[in-house]
């Protein structure tokens, strides 16, 4: 499975349009363990760019802080599914969680 988690300085970024790249996460669902992690440069921002881009990367889930209604629509259009309110931390940490059921989410940082 190829998880996308948006980046700023290493960590989570709290707005997933506004990243500067993207950590492109390899993982196996079954054994939760990531076999490799790339970073992709984000394209420059414009709405409704992004979800079809990490289509083409390959991403199956994508892991943001916060993430507007319409680009969640759009991302479900793609079949990846959004996960949203998770904490700024460095991808390897944000995808261990997830993949170990422990990721910690809060509410939607984004509203609009």
């Amino acid at each position: 499975m190829k998880i996308a988690v948006p980046v700023v300085n290493g960590k989570l970024s709290p707005h997933f349009g506004h990243c500067e790249a993207f950590a492109m996460v390899e993982a196996d669902a079954e054994t939760r363990t990531i076999a490799s992690q790339e970073l992709v440069e984000a394209p420059p921002h414009q709405p409704g760019l992004l979800p079809p881009w990490l289509a083409e990367q390959g991403a199956e889930t994508i892991i943001a802080g916060g993430m507007g209604s319409r680009a969640q629509a759009l991302f479900q259009q793609q079949n990846i599914q959004v996960v949203v309110g998770a904490p700024a931390d460095t991808p390897e940490a944000v995808v261990t969680a997830y993949l170990n059921g422990t990721l910690q989410t809060g509410g939607n940082l984004c509203d609009h």
